[in-house]
């Protein structure tokens, strides 16, 4: 197997051991108590691209839908393979950073805060930063023809997820939420 690869495949053990607390937690979120958890397409569609990214990336891994390996890609391969560790780390930090907090739902609870710790300081949704990197990251990493279109029909996607999280935010933590927003960024640094 081609140790790009092999290290991809030794990344997605490690980042899905490291978020099981994370998995567990979505499963209690079942049965929390929100203030609010808007009905929309966003709860759910981007959270499905997600899943069958990767199921692409590790159908990809083992060379299923990539073009050939040659030579001429090798650099560009190795750099999307740093970028996609990279980011695939920062989303579990984001998602840890969370803690009580994360949810895979669009949601604010009874008892919610603003959390502006770790990666939140910098940026309001570094996990959704991190989702977009990791998946263009890993298409090109393993050359995946069918990774690297999904990877940007899902970019649009967690913008408008950001932006409902962001709604409400604003209707339920507006003095929190307008302070948090004048010091980070939307998904860039210092941007938005």
């Amino acid at each position: 197997m081609d140790p790009i690869n092999i290290l991809i495949a030794i990344n997605i053990v490690a980042t899905f051991a490291a978020n099981i607390g994370a998995a567990k937690k979505g499963v209690k979120d079942k049965l929390a108590v929100f203030r609010d958890k808007p009905k929309t397409y966003l709860q759910t569609l981007p959270l499905v691209i997600s899943t069958v990214n990767l199921l692409i990336l590790i159908l990809a891994v083992f060379q299923i839908g990539t073009l050939d390996y040659e030579q001429k890609f090798f650099s560009l391969r190795i750099i999307s393979l740093i970028v996609y560790l990279i980011f695939s780390w920062i989303q579990i930090w984001s998602f840890k950073t969370l803690g009580e907090y994360y949810s895979q739902e669009i949601a604010v609870r009874k008892e919610h805060k603003i959390i502006s710790a770790g990666p939140y300081k910098i940026i309001r949704h570094p996990q959704y930063l991190s989702q977009i990197f990791v998946d263009l990251a890993g298409a090109l990493a393993t050359l995946s023809y069918i990774l690297f279109p999904l990877a940007l029909i899902q970019i649009p996607f967690l913008i408008l997820r950001a932006k409902e999280e962001e709604k409400l935010f604003k209707k339920y933590l507006s003095e929190e939420f307008e302070s948090y927003k004048k010091q980070s960024g939307f998904m860039i640094p210092f941007i938005g």
